[in-house]
């Protein structure tokens, strides 16, 4: 069982706006929008993904890799090392 089970119906209808602000991007370059009124757009879009990621982290962070920590060996420094590579990722983009 993923760790955002309980959030579920909440990530969705997060991932459900955002998909909307993306699909509202599309139409405003079929209408030929000006530049920076997309760009703005995009802006918006880009800063609801990061705050997502952020939020789901945090629930990988507080559930899955303290369970991991508590059960100690290999399954912890596993879930450390994804979690970082996961925050690096989420950096570099």
């Amino acid at each position: 069982m993923a760790s955002y089970s309980n959030d579920k119906d909440a990530y969705l209808k997060r991932l459900r706006r955002i998909e909307g602000q993306v699909r509202g991007l599309a139409r405003m370059v079929e209408e030929d929008k000006y530049c920076i009124d997309i760009l703005t757009q995009v802006s918006a879009a880009t800063k609801a993904l990061q705050s997502f990621s952020l939020e789901l982290l945090d629930e990988h962070l507080a559930t899955c890799v303290v369970q991991a920590a508590q059960a100690g060996g290999e399954e912890a420094d596993l879930k450390v090392r994804e979690a970082s590579e996961a925050i690096a990722r989420l950096v570099r983009s």
